[in-house]
This record gives C-alpha cells, sequence and structure tokens, in this order.
C-alpha cells in the first residue's frame, strides 16, 4: 500500500519537478522539449500495450478481447469528452487588455488549471488501476512512462501563466493543483481494483485506451509539429525499446 502512496506522489509530483524546470529554463529549447516528449510516448505506448491491454486479454478469459476492445475504445471516449467538456491546454490563451482585463485573466486562468487537471485524472487512474492487477513491475513502469511524460508537461503550463502577469507563486500552486488530480486517480483506479476484481480486464483495458488516445491525439502531433521528425521519431522508437527491454528483464 505504502509503495502505491508513494508511486502517486511520483507521478503528480513529476508535474511538480517539471514546472521548477520551467521556471528555471522559461526559454529551453523546443527540439529538446520535443525529444522528451517523443521519448515518453514511446514509453507510455510500449506500458499501455505490455502493462495494460495485454494483462486486459489475458485476466478477461473467454471474452477477453471483447472486453479489451471495448475498454480501449470506451476509454479513448472518456478523454475526448472530456477535452470537449473543458478547453484543452493547449488551446487555451490567457489574455485581458483594458477594462475587464483583471476578469478575463482570472476566468483564463481557472479553466487553464481546470482542463490540465481533468486530462491529468485518468492518467493517474491508468498507473493506479496497473498496481491494482497486482503486478508491480508492470505497475512501477507504466507508472515511469507518465512521470516522465509529465515533466515536460509541467515545464510548458509555466511559461503562459506568467505571461498573463500571474505571480510566480500562484503560477506555481496552480502547479502543485494540477499534479494533486494525478495522485488522486492514482488512488481512486487502485482502490476501484482492489475492492471489485471482477472490473479488472475492462478496468486495465480502458486505462490502456486512455493513454493510448493521449499518445495519438496529443503527443505524438504535438512532437511532429516542430518539422524535425527523424529525431523525434528515433526518440519514439527508442522509448518503446527501452520500455520492452525494462519488461523483459522485470
Amino acid at each position: 500500500m505504502s509503495v502505491v502512496f508513494l508511486t502517486a506522489l511520483g507521478v503528480g509530483g513529476a508535474t511538480v519537478i517539471g514546472a521548477l524546470v520551467g521556471f528555471l529554463f522559461k526559454d529551453i529549447s523546443h527540439k529538446f522539449s520535443n525529444l522528451i516528449v517523443s521519448f515518453a510516448a514511446g514509453i507510455m505506448l510500449s506500458a499501455a500495450v505490455l502493462g495494460l491491454i495485454l494483462p486486459s486479454i489475458e485476466y478477461g478469459g473467454r471474452f477477453g478481447v471483447i472486453i479489451a476492445v471495448l475498454g480501449i475504445l470506451i476509454g479513448g471516449v472518456c478523454i475526448n469528452l472530456s477535452d470537449r467538456l473543458v478547453p484543452h491546454i493547449q488551446k487555451i490563451a490567457i489574455r485581458g487588455n483594458g477594462a475587464g482585463a483583471e476578469h478575463k485573466k482570472a476566468h483564463g486562468v481557472l479553466l487553464f488549471v481546470i482542463a490540465i487537471g481533468i486530462h491529468n485524472l485518468p492518467e493517474g487512474i491508468a498507473a493506479g488501476v496497473g498496481f491494482g492487477s497486482g503486478d508491480m513491475e508492470n505497475a512501477i513502469l507504466i507508472a515511469a512512462g507518465i512521470a516522465l511524460h509529465n515533466i515536460p508537461e509541467g515545464m510548458v503550463i509555466i511559461a503562459p501563466m506568467l505571461a498573463a502577469g500571474i505571480s510566480p507563486k500562484k503560477t506555481f500552486l496552480f502547479a502543485l493543483i494540477t499534479g494533486f488530480s494525478e495522485v488522486v486517480g492514482t488512488v481512486v483506479g487502485f482502490f476501484a481494483v482492489s475492492f471489485a476484481s471482477a472490473i479488472l480486464p475492462f478496468a486495465l483495458a480502458f486505462a490502456g485506451g486512455t493513454m493510448l488516445y493521449v499518445i495519438s491525439e496529443e503527443m505524438i502531433p504535438e512532437t511532429h509539429a516542430s518539422g524535425d521528425e527523424a529525431r523525434v521519431t528515433y526518440a519514439f522508437l527508442c522509448g518503446f525499446c527501452v520500455m520492452l527491454l525494462l519488461d523483459a528483464v522485470m
């Protein structure tokens, strides 16, 4: 149990670590950031398939494939709905000039924080479900992949808030809040599966589907927008292979 809570803090804390890096290196190269995101995407893809989807099929027995397919699709739909209900991180512009500027800015920041928090929640659930399966090695690797993804994400949320005139203290507080949502998700995912083992196959596939959606919808397009497709693709392949090797060894 203590490992789960420590890992939950690590997954959520990775966003905060990224935020601190964002404070220190506000003008960090986009190419370097893209390489990190692409490497993390490779790790998350491997973790989603090896650590979540394949075990879902195995635990599901006779109807394992059907359960896995439904879980993946429903997981993707849930992430898509959350993006539609609350504007996505990259689509929010925090602006404000003249009359009502402060109100607009506060409203923009609130949406910004809510969007990141909702976006991070299912990632935490994916980590928690991994622990709920009882396979600690896979669970730790899944959590490590998510945490690695959260570091550059934490970096990129700092600049828009500082540019909007938000104080560094409040900006850091918002980063803490977004990281905390992953801690909550991890704990919820773990206890949900622990108390209802019957839902484990579906929960694993659902978590895998959410990760696949995030990789396809956000991480890969973001890295390829830089125009340096070859480098980020190699980083993606390296991330996938690292996770593959770690899975085989452990």
